[in-house]
């Protein structure tokens, strides 16, 4: 029985540290909100968002994995590289859904639902993916850190957060899916050597890649800022 306390204890503080209980409550909120506006209008006209969350509920379940796997099996690192591809392939998935936002001219599919209502559903999911981002490069960070430094953590942090702004700009304007690098990854290599290779050609890649990461390195500096504070807390206490 005090075998079962102490697991049970154990798993509660990874999920504390981990921020599974906001997130999944933060989704429940965004799915409820979402079931309501199918009820009162009787369409699924906004469905997708379901689809989107689910997405970005990819990336944070392997940072889970991989913390866990952390955790357990320090040494082992070899067992975190395809978790961390996978991580690093859907952590796009995250904070795109805040590019959802531009729905809201869905003026046809409104009907009879208040445009406020719109607004809260849609930021409700946008926020929730957001989140789910930067728990999720969070816990990654974190990882990193313990394996090669604290400046090596930092660096690994900004290097995730550009190449998702650029990941967004895929699937926003190229409408390619995270699965397509498994699928056709050819072509997507393809298209991502060419605006590489010209950024004089596709300024608007370029823009909306770095426009978008500095978006979520804010979001994300602002969290760990507020992280370190409450570490510092803690460690007075003890």
């Amino acid at each position: 029985m005090s075998n079962l306390v102490r697991l049970l204890r154990r798993s509660h503080r990874f999920c504390v540290n981990h921020l599974l209980y906001p997130l999944v409550l933060s989704s429940l909120l965004a799915v409820a909100i979402f079931a309501g506006r199918v009820y009162l209008s009787h369409s699924s006209a906004y469905r997708f968002l379901v689809w989107n969350l689910f997405l970005a509920w990819i990336p944070y379940g392997c940072s889970l994995l991989i913390a866990l796997l952390h955790e357990r099996f320090p040494r082992r690192w070899w067992l975190l590289l395809l978790p961390s591809a996978l991580w690093l392939l859907f952590l796009p998935n995250a904070p795109y859904i805040v590019t959802d936002l531009w729905h809201l001219d869905w003026v046809g599919e409104r009907k009879p639902i208040p445009l406020w209502y719109d607004i809260t559903m849609l930021a409700s999911f946008a926020w929730t993916g957001l989140f789910l981002a930067v728990a999720s490069l969070n816990a990654m960070q974190n990882v990193v850190r313990d394996y090669c430094g604290r400046v090596i953590g930092w660096l690994f942090a900004f290097g995730a957060i550009g190449a998702c702004g650029f990941g967004i700009y895929l699937g926003r304007f190229l409408n390619w899916n995270s699965w397509d690098m498994f699928l056709r990854p050819r072509s997507v290599i393809a298209d991502i050597v060419a605006r590489l290779a010209h950024p004089v050609q596709n300024p608007g890649a370029f823009g909306f890649t770095f426009l978008f990461a500095a978006f979520v390195l804010v979001c994300y500096l602002t969290f760990a800022s507020v992280e370190h504070r409450q570490r510092e807390r803690v460690d007075n206490l003890e």
